[in-house]
């Protein structure tokens, strides 16, 4: 079996991510490609977009929101996301068993007791109005019929996990400061969700490690289970989106337990490599797989950037020693492809602090890329940009 190694991945990860080329895509097909940006702060999806779209222009995403093309919404992993519409609707019920449960792990002493289909009923009688609500203002309304809890357990239950909601328009759009009003999902679009995977495919549970110790998770062998079309088509959009990539990058990706059923599936369509580690990895036969020596351009990637969360081995585009700066919040710069320092903007200047030393051509490509991110936070008002010494 072909073995890929780290530069082969870097490559194509940056392929599927939009990040070798500008793309000239329109806004809302890059979004449903991306199977959706990370989005718990609200600007950084126009950074994102920006970074890998040919003439991208904030307004554009801006009208997809107050279009009600893209929700902002609860899901993978139970973070914030911005999603298109169709896919926020097909995908929403099979995370809903994963969303319950990442919700009652981080509150099971406050919902001890709790009847979560109950307090699911009466969230939605609140709801039931079609009135927006902050988290707050819902949990204070069904706090009565459970004191105990206090607002925030019930509020994050009811708005991340048990009702499809959407986080409403002036929350995302382009320079726009606004607090979080929810609505349901199936109200802002007029549509109903996708109804939860049946019994069996949507509650995948995690399979043995593989015998070379990597950690890998294998597909459930046996009949594949054909009754959960939306299990597989994420297989099938995330390797398009972040193949080639074992099945515990796709977990880490959406939260769900792997899909080893979904794959099992799907698994005649697809091809497999191996990595440097011995972790076996899937791919689609037709998608990019760029030449390793393909040269890669800087790139400016918003907080939270999907390139990076998108895998639970992210060696193919961060070292290890600075691993954490993804799930810290640090706006990071690509030089080569990888991960080689963080940036800042403030009154207009960018500022760069590099993780390790730059050849002078990469100073200056930095410094270039860094003027023109600067350029457009700034509306163009302003082009400055600070490259400043490595820093540990």
């Amino acid at each position: 079996m072909t073995v890929l190694d780290t530069r082969a991945l870097n490559r194509a990860t940056l392929a599927r991510q939009l990040l070798l080329d500008r793309a000239e895509l329109p806004v809302l097909d890059a979004v449903a490609h991306l199977c959706g940006l990370q989005a718990q702060e609200p600007q950084e999806p126009f950074v994102g977009l920006w970074s890998r779209l040919s003439g991208f222009a904030p307004a554009q995403l801006s009208d997809l929101l107050t279009g009600r093309h893209v929700v902002r919404t609860h899901l993978m992993r139970r973070t914030v996301h911005l999603l298109t519409a169709d896919d926020a609707l097909a995908w929403r019920g099979r995370h809903d068993a994963m969303l319950r449960q990442r919700a009652l792990g981080a509150y099971r002493r406050e919902l001890e007791g709790v009847d979560l289909e109950e307090l699911a009923a009466a969230g939605r009688a609140v709801m039931a109005d079609g009135e927006p609500r902050s988290m707050s203002e819902l949990a204070r309304a069904v706090a009565g019929r459970w004191p105990g809890p206090g607002p925030r357990p019930l509020g994050e239950m009811l708005v991340a996990a048990l009702i499809p909601m959407v986080q409403l328009p002036p929350r995302g759009l382009w320079r726009t400061k606004a607090g979080v009003r929810n609505v349901p999902l199936a109200v802002w679009l007029g549509r109903e969700p996708a109804p939860p995977a049946p019994s069996g495919a949507g509650t995948d549970s995690p399979v043995p490690p593989a015998p070379n110790g990597a950690g890998t998770e294998r597909p459930v062998p046996g009949v594949p289970d054909a009754s959960d079309p939306v299990g597989q088509a994420l297989v099938r959009r995330y390797l398009a989106a972040f193949g080639p990539a074992a099945s515990a990058d796709l977990r880490a990706w959406c939260g769900l337990a792997g899909l080893p059923r979904a794959i099992a599936a799907v698994r005649e369509e697809l091809v497999s490599f191996r990595d440097e580690r011995g972790r076996e990895l899937l791919d689609l036969p037709g998608a990019p797989r760029p030449d390793p020596e393909t040269p890669a351009p800087v790139r400016f990637l918003p907080a939270f950037d999907n390139a990076i969360l998108g895998y639970q081995d992210r060696g193919r585009i961060i070292d290890d020693a600075h691993r954490g700066l993804s799930v810290a919040g640090e706006r990071v710069v690509l030089v080569d492809g990888r991960v080689a320092a963080t940036w800042t903007a403030r009154e207009g200047t960018v500022t760069v602090s590099p993780l390790r030393g730059f050849s002078r051509a990469e100073r200056t490509a930095v410094g270039e890329e860094g003027e023109a991110t600067a350029a457009f936070l700034s509306d163009g008002e302003s082009r400055r940009v600070e490259v400043g010494p490595e820093h540990g």
